[in-house]
């Protein structure tokens, strides 16, 4: 039974560290899936969770924060848009300079406005922060651990935001191909110079498509900080970002197998969390560097014999001038 019950609280962990991943994932799916590379994720990321935990230690109110994070995540998001679509920059620069400036200039504003070491004041769980929506009779269900502990901890004891990620996973298919908007978009990233001449404006889509990545990536950094955690702190993203794209990668640029890969990668982070300080047969206890390392090595371990069966959009990275 206690076995039973380590599997059910290492699945719910799962499903909460795969939040941040998913919605990052899902917003660099729409940005690439119209031709725009999106390794700025980390950057909006990172900013986000500022603006959310800034603005609700300040107001008090975690919705004001969530609104706060979206706009900030919509704001750098459309830098990127200036300098790679209306420009035709380089997009790999521009991604990773928004990420560079953010991780700079986020913990710097925390100091000169907080005065706390480049971090936000801690947020209280009433009203600062998004706390667990209260299921009926969750409290008594998880006195019977089946089924009671599965709909407990599995599908109750979370947030509104984990809620909210699980939805995007079929609304997001559903744009993506049931939409004329989302029919376009893919067209964009695959053949741009005939979406325009069917009358439909590139750039302006590209645009469209890259603000939604920066929207979602603004709700999952406030939920980095006002939910998983209780305010902001240096580096919080911890390549959440990266690995959100090694996601997005192994999923192939849809949706559902992209769930999938958060999934597997939160399970490994989850897991790794629960084994610091286990002693292993033959082994003894295996250092605290090698645990937390082990996301990382799985990511690169699965995309070194995958990515060469992922064939992204064709127009991907590739900047788009209107011919004339």
């Amino acid at each position: 039974m206690e076995t039973y019950t380590i599997i059910v609280l290492l699945l719910a962990a799962t499903i909460r560290v795969a939040t941040p991943l998913l919605l990052a994932a899902l917003a660099g799916l729409f940005s690439e899936r119209a031709g725009v590379i999106d390794l700025g994720l980390e950057g909006k990321m990172l900013g986000a969770a500022f603006a959310a935990a800034a603005v609700s230690a300040v107001t008090g109110s975690a919705w004001l924060g969530l609104g706060a994070a979206i706009l900030t995540g919509a704001a750098l998001a459309l830098l990127i848009g200036f300098a790679c679509i209306t420009h035709r920059g380089n997009q790999v620069v521009a991604g990773m300079a928004v990420t560079i400036m953010v991780v700079g200039l986020a913990p710097s504003l925390a100091l000169a406005w907080f005065g706390l070491g480049g971090q936000t004041p801690q947020l209280a769980a009433a009203g600062q922060r998004f706390t667990a929506l209260p299921w009926p009779w969750a409290d008594a269900a998880r006195e019977t651990p089946f089924p009671g502990l599965l709909y407990a901890e599995l599908l109750g004891g979370h947030n509104l935001v984990v809620y909210l990620a699980a939805a995007l996973v079929p609304a997001s298919a559903w744009v993506l191909y049931r939409t004329r908007f989302g029919m376009r978009l893919r067209a964009v990233g695959e053949n741009p110079h005939a979406v325009e001449s069917a009358g439909v404006p590139v750039n302006a889509l590209r645009y469209r498509a890259v603000l939604i990545s920066g929207v979602l990536c603004g709700v999952a950094g406030a939920y980095l900080s006002t939910a998983a955690n209780a305010g902001f702190v240096r580096d919080m993203t911890a390549g959440k970002g990266y690995l959100a794209l090694a996601a997005l990668i192994f999923g192939k640029w849809r949706p559902g197998p992209t769930l999938g890969a958060c999934l597997l990668f939160a399970f490994t982070d989850a897991a790794a969390a629960r084994m610091q300080g286990v002693a292993l047969p033959l082994v003894g206890v295996v250092p605290v560097q090698f645990i937390l390392a082990l996301p990382y090595v799985l990511t690169v371990l699965l995309l070194a014999g995958f990515v060469g069966r992922a064939v992204p959009p064709k127009a991907l990275g590739m900047p788009y001038a209107k011919e004339r």
